[in-house]
């Protein structure tokens, strides 16, 4: 039976997905027991409970995309696969007991700072209750994009989004739409492109491919990973390091773009013998102003032959065919779409402040915060992978991990000193945006050629933090208490 979320808690956390998995260890090791973690689906682990379309699986190695504080020594393969890394998720919330402090099928409906009463007063499909403090743990990518395109919504056939993947639909014999050529599609495409009679994958631009060189583990590794857990950090460092290279090309100079795109244009070169299907699929954009996607086997699926890549623009989708702007009319049976993610996330409509605006709001006006982690305007409010606290050079979950620290350090301060409100500072937030716009504008990312999720519509950063991630580790190693508003009356958060 489902237990009845509380009247009052000390911390309100949004999400059990990795960041709020995560979070709760940290809470329970700093001694935090009065928290409550609100998942609107029925179980925990977030966008790898979700996101279940075939071939799903993470695009960072998996001995660097895991906790440091739970190495896994058994990964079956160098990157996890989704049913992988939801089972090591749900084990380290057994291990570290925290499934007892979520609360499943508790949609966050609305929740507003309440100023005479220093809390905050959240409601969800399961009830209201009261928050000291509020913390969003929720990941960039948790609400389906889809276009409007004309006609849509006439189409006869069966059509759904990868993150709501239809598994009772039969692919098996369909003339089959892709629409997107994003990191699911990439995923996904191999894997429907035996089963369906023919593939329409409508590409707005060529993805960036990087060889995955993804491998099976054996026994004997996994062994020795075990006896020997120093080899499995070693394996980490290494993974980061390489990982972390990237950002010579996002962030430091663009001429480092050179290696990166020969290997990726070899790989093309090697996978892609038809000359004009190699020319639809090269990118003409500088590598890393969109992310760059790691696949062995979507260009082999692309070169079937009874798949078609088309790249000029949908104008009307009919009732059983896609018309290009072209006026070519492509039939269909069914439409999957692989476009993406709103961001930002959709909980950020319904976290409002001081002012009455919600989070959203403020970041559509300028992506807004502090490190990543805290709003101005928002007491007692903290994040994960807020604006400007995610890398587009290394694993979320590094990342994560030190907003977590900063976060818990946050809480520990207000615990010890009485502190009852904290919000960050204005002209703190605003030299913190003046920084990373400065070191944004000769990005890849905004002068890379392309237009991408990295942009806001007017050519603005929309959220990455443009330094290196151990660089942002460091700045977060602390609260620095100094830079925040600071009200001493008691909160009850024990």
């Amino acid at each position: 039976m489902a237990v009845d979320i509380p009247t009052h808690t000390a911390v309100a956390v949004i999400g059990a997905g990795i960041a709020g998995i995560g979070l709760a260890v940290k809470l329970r090791e700093a001694g935090f027991e009065d928290f409550v973690i609100l998942e609107r689906a029925e179980d925990l682990g977030g966008t790898w409970l979700v996101n279940t379309y075939p071939g799903a699986a993470c695009d960072v190695p998996s001995h660097l995309y895991s906790y440091s504080f739970a190495p896994n020594p058994d990964w079956s393969r160098t990157y996890g696969t989704q049913p992988e890394i939801l089972a090591y998720l749900r084990a380290v919330a057994e291990k570290h007991g925290v499934r007892a402090h979520m609360r499943f099928g508790a949609d966050l409906e609305a929740a507003r700072w309440v100023e005479s009463e220093r809390h905050w007063r959240l409601r969800t499909s399961r009830g209201e209750l009261t928050a000291d403090v509020l913390i969003s743990a929720v990941g960039p990518f948790s609400e389906a994009q889809i276009p409007a395109l004309k006609g849509r919504e006439n189409f006869a056939g069966a059509q759904f989004h990868s993150l709501h993947w239809d598994h009772d639909h039969d692919l098996t014999g369909e003339r089959v739409a892709v629409i997107g050529t994003g990191a699911s599609a990439v995923q996904f495409i191999p894997e429907i492109q035996p089963r369906v009679r023919a593939l329409t994958v409508f590409q707005r631009s060529a993805p960036w491919i990087v060889s995955r060189l993804d491998r099976t583990t054996s026994g004997a590794e996994r062994a020795l990973l075990r006896r020997v857990p120093v080899l499995g950090k070693a394996i980490r460092g290494a993974f980061y390091a390489g990982i972390e290279g990237f950002g010579l090309v996002g962030f430091v100079d663009k001429r480092f773009r050179h290696p990166y795109e020969a290997l990726s244009k070899l790989q093309l070169r090697r996978q892609v013998r038809d000359p004009e299907l190699r020319r639809k699929l090269t990118p003409d954009y500088v590598i890393g102003c969109k992310r760059a996607i790691f696949s062995d086997a979507y260009f082999p699926a692309l070169t079937q032959r009874n798949v078609e890549v088309v790249t000029s623009g949908i104008a009307e989708i009919r009732p059983r065919s896609i018309v290009t702007d072209d006026g070519v009319e492509h039939p269909v049976d069914t439409i999957i779409w692989g476009t993406g993610f709103g961001v930002p996330a959709g909980v950020f409509d319904r976290v409002y402040g001081t002012d009455g605006r919600s989070v959203a709001e403020h970041y559509r006006s300028r992506p807004s915060s502090y490190l990543g982690a805290a709003v101005a305007g928002f007491p007692n409010f903290f994040c994960t992978l807020g604006p400007f606290g995610a890398a587009g050079n290394q694993s979320a979950i590094y990342m994560i991990e030190a907003q977590l620290q900063y976060i818990v350090d946050a809480l520990k301060t207000m615990r010890d000193k009485e502190f009852g409100r904290v919000e960050v500072k204005v002209e703190v937030q605003r030299a913190f945006l003046d920084e990373v716009a400065e070191r944004s504008r000769d990005t890849a990312w905004l002068t890379g050629g392309c237009r991408s999720y990295y942009q806001t519509p007017d050519g603005h950063n929309a959220g990455l933090y443009p330094n290196w991630s151990f660089e942002y580790r460091r700045r977060t190693r602390r609260f620095d208490a100094e830079s925040y508003e600071l009200d001493t009356r008691e909160t009850s958060a024990r």
